[in-house]
């Protein structure tokens, strides 16, 4: 048993300025576990309930209400209970919160305290990170994921300069951590070369870290992408494949209709598009390819592309499980993007994990737009045995704290697989 001695929290920037939480629990024997959460830009209606204050501080951003919730009845109803199980701490948590959508204390006050006893059970048992996050799941064996690194960015996480949101780069399942980064580090220079002969734009990153330059139409992300990878000497399609995420609910229309650049398209020719996309260039997996609300039209989308990608669902399934069943029973995907903040603590996001894979949906392990440099991400897409990361390019701290852990990992245990 578990018992807890103290509890506190306070305020941090991620890695847009904007504030969040980090929290730090103490157990009886002096063992402490303190986390970071991270923060969304192109979030799901969906989603849990972030807290806000909504006042003047950092223009209604501020999570002092959240933070006062952790040192206030959180820890008043935590300290000195015990708990035998992740699976009871987050069950306790929820039963505080009392609503579906944790509005009443904060889905980031809950993701604080069920992350921090995580990373303090994983020391009071003498398991890295990762270990006790596999020991939440069962017959689950640690691996590598595979990395999916963002090269170009558009829509919400750059300046909307096209409406699709990430064009990413996926070395091949074959390649170690390592070798996967060093092929991407070659392809972002010269994409980046690209870009300043082309445009003379300089080296500009997005939220997630990913270049994002004056294209003119989404496609032009992909040809470029695809351009930079052969500059590099390398082969598309064997060496790299891309991925793409649309973010298709930030550019509906209240009709229903698609604003793809400047076009205006009906579901079913955006399907049409994006399926002739996924047949020029190998792209593993179509990531939000249609809005949260069109459950009408994914599972065309998912006939569409087949064999040949990935249907992956994000803003449709918002990690839910009472979303991601009825894209089971539907049809609508064959692939979860899992972000445990999207649904507020450990065990909702592990019910949301075994229901995708139950369905044999593949799993990819993913970080937010706003985050810290905190590195637990890693640890959890290797303890879960993801079928993927996307962490975001190779730039800027929150996102390399992540990546690092990777190459930590694959150093210190190489008898992990792929």
């Amino acid at each position: 048993m578990i018992a807890i001695k103290a509890v506190d929290a306070w305020e941090i920037l991620d890695s847009r300025g904007r504030p969040t939480i980090a929290a730090t629990l103490v157990l009886d024997d002096g063992t402490t576990g303190t986390v970071s959460v991270p923060s969304g830009a192109s979030t799901g209606q969906a989603e849990a309930k972030e807290l806000r204050d909504g006042d003047r501080r950092f223009r209604g951003l501020s999570c002092q209400r959240a933070i006062n919730h952790i040192r206030g009845p959180i820890a008043a109803a935590l300290i000195h209970e015990t708990f035998e199980t992740q699976d009871q701490l987050d069950a306790w948590l929820l039963q505080l919160d009392g609503t579906p959508d944790k509005s009443r204390l904060g889905a980031n006050a809950l993701l604080a305290i069920s992350l921090g006893f995580a990373r303090a059970a994983a020391a009071y048992h003498h398991l890295e990170l990762f270990e006790y996050f596999a020991s939440l799941l069962p017959d689950v064996s640690p691996r590598l994921p595979a990395m999916t690194i963002n090269l170009f960015s558009g829509g919400k996480h750059a300046s909307g300069q096209v409406a699709i949101q990430d064009v990413l780069i996926v070395p091949s399942s074959t390649s170690s951590i390592a070798d996967g980064l060093a092929q991407m580090y070659d392809i972002y220079q010269e994409a980046a070369a690209i870009l300043h002969r082309r445009y003379q734009a300089p080296a500009l990153t997005a939220d997630e870290g990913g270049l994002a330059p004056p294209f003119k139409k989404s496609a032009q992300m992909l040809e470029t992408a695809a351009e930079a990878i052969r500059a590099a000497g390398y082969e598309l399609g064997q060496q790299v494949r891309l991925a793409v995420d649309l973010a298709a609910s930030h550019f509906v229309t209240s009709a229903g209709l698609y604003q793809l650049d400047q076009e205006t398209l009906s579901p079913e020719a955006l399907i049409d598009t994006v399926g002739s996309w996924a047949r020029h260039y190998p792209i593993v997996s179509i990531e939000d390819g249609l809005s949260e609300d069109d459950w009408a039209h994914w599972p065309a989308l998912r006939r569409k592309l087949g064999d040949w990608s990935l249907t992956l669902a994000d803003d449709l399934t918002c990690t839910n499980p009472t979303r991601i069943e009825r894209a089971i029973d539907t049809g609508a995907a064959n692939a979860l993007l899992l972000k445990v903040n999207q649904i507020g603590t450990l065990t909702e996001a592990k019910q949301a994990y075994l229901l995708a894979r139950s369905a044999g949906w593949r799993v990819s392990v993913s970080a937010r737009s706003g985050e810290t440099e905190d590195n637990w991400l890693a640890d959890l897409a290797v303890g879960w045995a993801g079928d993927f990361i996307k962490v975001g390019s190779i730039t800027q701290s929150e996102r390399l704290a992540k990546y690092n852990r990777l190459l930590q990992i694959e150093h210190t245990h190489p008898l992990l697989g792929k």
